[in-house]
C-alpha cells in the first residue's frame, strides 16, 4: 500500500452528510493499482495457482463479479474479481473457468467482502462459490445511515480515493475484454476490504455493528430464491392490459421470445421489446401485415421473426376461455393498502399508525425504513395481528417473518402500540 493510501485508510471517517470544515475540498485523488493489473484467469493450471495463493493468504477476501445484464441471457457472471492480504488481487475468467468450487472451498472459512452482496451471490453460486460468512459494504453503509452507497460513493466519502467510472453496464460477455474494463474490475476490490474495516469502526462507535452481523448472517444463511411465478406478468406496460384474451397475448409471446432469448444467449430485450409485447396484446393483430404495423414490429423484422410472432398471437387468440390467464396473481399475503380503508377499516388505521411509528423510529436511528423492518412484514402484521397484541406476541409474529433479533427488539414496542389504534 502506498503512503497515500495508507493516510486514506487510517483517516477518520467523517459522519454521515458531514461536509469538510473547508468550503472548498481539495481534489479527491483517483485510485491507482497497487500491483498494476492483473492478468486474466482462464485456464485450470492458471487457476490452480490462484487457489493456492488464497488458501494461503490471511484475513477477509474481497470479491466481487461483472454479469452481461442487458446483453446476454440470464445473470451468469463473466468475470470474479478477488483480494485478499498475502495473495494480491485476481481476475478470473467463468467461461475459461466455469467451475470455481475449488477456489470457493480454499477461501470457504474466511469472511468474504462484497458490495450490494445479494445482487452477486447467485451468480457466485452458480460456479461454486458460497460464502460461509460475509461483510456486506453496500448494507453497512445504509445501516451507518450514508446517503449514499454506491461503491464509489462510499470510497469516496469514507477513504477519500475516486475509483474510475464509465464500465459497469458494459458487455462483460466481450472477449477478450478491454485492459480500461479490466483495469475498472480490479479496482472495485482494492479497497474493499480497507472500506470494510472503516465501516465496521463506524457500526462500533453506532453501536449498529451487532445489527449488521445478523444481517450479513440472515444474508450468508438465505437459500437461493424460487423461481418466479409467472414471470410474464411483470412485462413492462403491463397495467395497460386489461382483458384476459389480452394477457394470453403477452404470455404467449413472452414465452416464445424467452425460448429465442434462451438459445441464441442474449438479453430477451434485445429479441423483442416490452413495448411490442403489449402493443400486440392491445390491438390482437389477426395476420402478420397487421402486426408488422404495430410499433416495435416495423419494416426491419424480417418475415420469418414477423410469422413467429403472430404464431404465438394466434396461439392466444385460439385459446378456450377456461385456457385464458385469470386477471391477478392469487395474493399471497394481505392485499394492496390502496384498498384497505374500504375492506377493513381497522387494518387501515394500524397500518397508518405502524407506517408512521416505523418512519419515526427510522429517522431517529439514522437509517433507512426498510432496513429497520420490510414494509412487508409491517403489512402483514397490520392485516393479520395476533389475537391479543402484546410485545411479546408481535415479537412471534415479526421472527415467523424472518425478522432478525435486533429488528424485533427496536420496532415490537411501536407496533405493539400500533395494533391498538382504532378507525375513527
Amino acid at each position: 500500500m502506498t503512503d497515500a493510501q495508507k493516510t486514506a485508510a487510517d483517516m477518520t471517517l467523517r459522519a454521515p452528510g458531514d461536509s469538510p470544515p473547508d468550503s472548498r475540498p481539495a481534489p479527491v485523488p483517483l485510485l491507482e493499482p497497487r500491483e498494476g493489473i492483473p492478468p486474466v484467469t482462464a485456464t485450470d493450471e492458471a487457476l490452480s495457482e490462484i487457489v493456492a495463493a488464497f488458501a494461503a493468504g490471511t484475513g477477509p477476501v474481497a470479491v466481487d463479479a461483472e454479469r452481461a445484464s442487458g446483453y446476454r441471457y440470464g445473470q451468469r457472471a463473466y468475470l470474479v474479481q478477488l483480494r485478499r492480504e498475502g495473495a494480491g488481487s485476481a481476475l478470473i475468467d467463468p467461461v475459461g473457468c466455469p467451475d470455481l468450487s475449488a477456489l470457493g472451498e480454499a477461501i470457504g472459512d474466511a469472511e468474504w467482502v462484497l458490495h450490494a452482496a445479494t445482487q452477486d451471490l447467485p451468480c457466485l453460486r452458480d460456479i461454486g462459490m458460497i460464502p460461509t460468512r460475509l461483510f456486506d459494504t453496500e448494507l453497512a453503509g445504509r445501516l451507518a445511515g450514508f446517503a449514499r452507497v454506491g461503491l464509489g460513493a462510499m470510497v469516496e466519502n469514507v477513504l477519500g480515493f475516486a475509483l474510475e467510472k464509465g464500465h459497469s453496464a458494459v458487455d462483460w460477455s466481450t472477449r477478450p475484454l478491454p485492459e480500461p474494463w479490466l483495469r475498472y474490475a480490479a479496482l472495485d476490490v482494492e479497497l474493499l476490504v480497507d472500506l470494510r474495516d472503516a465501516l465496521e469502526e463506524e457500526l462500533e462507535q453506532q453501536g449498529k455493528l451487532e445489527w449488521a452481523r445478523q444481517e450479513f448472517a440472515a444474508i450468508a444463511a438465505a437459500p437461493p430464491p424460487p423461481p418466479r411465478k409467472d414471470p410474464w406478468r411483470r412485462t413492462s406496460g403491463m397495467h395497460k392490459v386489461r382483458r384476459r384474451r389480452q394477457m394470453a397475448v403477452v404470455r404467449e409471446l413472452w414465452t416464445a421470445r424467452d425460448q429465442v432469448a434462451q438459445r441464441r444467449d442474449v438479453s430477451p430485450g434485445k429479441v423483442l421489446g416490452d413495448a411490442a409485447i403489449v402493443e400486440a396484446a392491445l390491438n390482437l393483430p389477426p395476420n402478420s401485415q397487421a402486426l408488422a404495423a404495430l410499433p416495435g414490429f416495423g419494416h426491419r423484422m424480417g418475415r420469418r421473426q414477423l410469422e413467429q410472432w403472430q404464431a404465438a398471437v394466434d396461439r392466444a387468440r385460439t385459446l378456450a376461455e377456461n385456457e385464458l390467464p385469470q386477471p391477478g396473481q392469487p395474493l399471497n399475503g394481505p392485499p394492496p393498502p390502496r384498498s384497505w380503508a374500504d375492506k377493513d377499516p381497522a387494518a387501515a388505521a394500524r397500518l397508518s399508525a405502524a407506517r408512521a411509528a416505523v418512519t419515526a423510529l427510522a429517522e431517529n436511528l439514522n437509517l433507512p425504513q426498510e432496513n429497520l423492518i420490510t414494509p412487508d412484514t409491517v403489512r402483514r402484521l397490520c392485516w393479520e395481528p395476533p389475537g391479543e397484541p402484546s410485545q411479546e406476541s408481535v415479537a412471534e409474529v415479526l421472527k415467523g417473518h424472518g425478522a432478525r433479533p435486533w429488528q424485533i427488539e427496536q420496532v415490537a414496542p411501536i407496533l405493539t402500540e400500533a395494533l391498538a389504534t382504532d378507525a375513527d
